[in-house]
């Protein structure tokens, strides 16, 4: 490959993935009438179309869709490749992108964090709260943080937290009203606060399970929201039960903000675990962190 057409690769890239002529000449450094040239250059010389654009709107062709699976994986290979090169150095540095929920971040990252980054100033984190499935390697993270039971198969997985428990809650006020559910069954008569989960747009199902029996139920409820702090906000404040991490919810249960039900239904699974791609090039950041994170309990 010579290197004009690496640089056209390169830009088509851009413009692919930010569906945006604008975005990418912005993320290239360059003007959008140059970036526009180059993109054109390129179909040219393959005498294909890769770009549809519209007015409002830029996105692949059936060609461009092909030639974006085949080049992205290899030019992100390389950049990690340089990455690791240009961190082998005696001092950790470099940025470590992490997607994970906000319970995870504040209770299992947060602290671990604050062990290591005032001896490491050359050090940056970047932590994306995401509640959704996140694929780490399109989204360009260096690692993710879920359950262990939601973590694929593919990756490198590191205990870093003790088991997790599911808790159901609600005000004292909102049972004044009404009758604690004995039963996850009988949730479908209360009023509850819904999260929307960001990978499939879709309600999460309550979980629970006793004596070797799981049960899923969906719930009904006038509130919805995508984030586990504002779950908990609305609980606090009456509007109905929310379903949350017992860690969240067990110091508003201790001080009587909170009645926690259906306890027995919601026996501890797998604990937050950090994983990355087993390819991946541990930088000396990221292997500190790692270390910093390990579960010794």
């Amino acid at each position: 490959m010579d290197r004009e057409n690496a640089s056209d690769l390169l830009a088509f890239l851009a413009v692919a993935r930010e569906r945006s002529f604008t975005r990418a000449a912005a993320k290239l450094g360059m003007s959008q009438s140059a970036l526009s040239q180059i993109v054109r250059g390129l179909e040219e010389r393959l005498g294909v179309r890769l770009l549809s654009r519209t007015t409002r709107s830029v996105a692949p062709t059936q060609a461009g869709e092909r030639l974006l699976r085949t080049i992205a994986p290899k030019f992100d290979e390389m950049d990690v490749e340089l990455a690791a090169l240009s961190e082998l150095r005696e001092k950790p540095a470099g940025t470590i992108r992490i997607t994970a929920t906000e319970h995870a971040a504040d209770a299992i990252l947060m602290p671990a964090l604050a062990r290591i980054l005032p001896n490491h100033p050359d050090i940056k984190v970047e932590v994306v709260i995401d509640y959704g499935l996140t694929n780490i390697v399109a989204g360009q993270y260096d690692a993710g943080i879920r359950p262990g039971e939601l973590v694929a198969k593919d990756m490198i997985a590191v205990r870093i937290g003790p088991d997790l428990r599911m808790a159901v809650v609600g005000a004292p006020s909102y049972f004044a009203t009404h009758k604690k559910p004995r039963i996850p069954q009988d949730l479908t008569s209360h009023n509850c606060v819904n999260l929307r989960l960001p990978t499939h747009g879709s309600l999460y199902a309550w979980e629970f399970e006793k004596n070797g029996r799981a049960l899923n139920v969906r719930v009904e409820g006038q509130l919805v929201f995508n984030g586990a702090g504002a779950l908990l906000n609305a609980a606090l404040k009456g509007f109905g039960l929310a379903y949350l991490t017992q860690g969240q919810v067990q110091p508003y249960v201790t001080n009587g903000q909170l009645i926690r039900v259906l306890s027995d239904w919601c026996p501890p699974f797998s604990g937050y675990h950090l994983y990355y791609p087993s390819r991946r090039q541990s930088s000396p950041a990221f292997s500190l962190l790692v270390d910093a994170l390990r579960y010794r309990g």
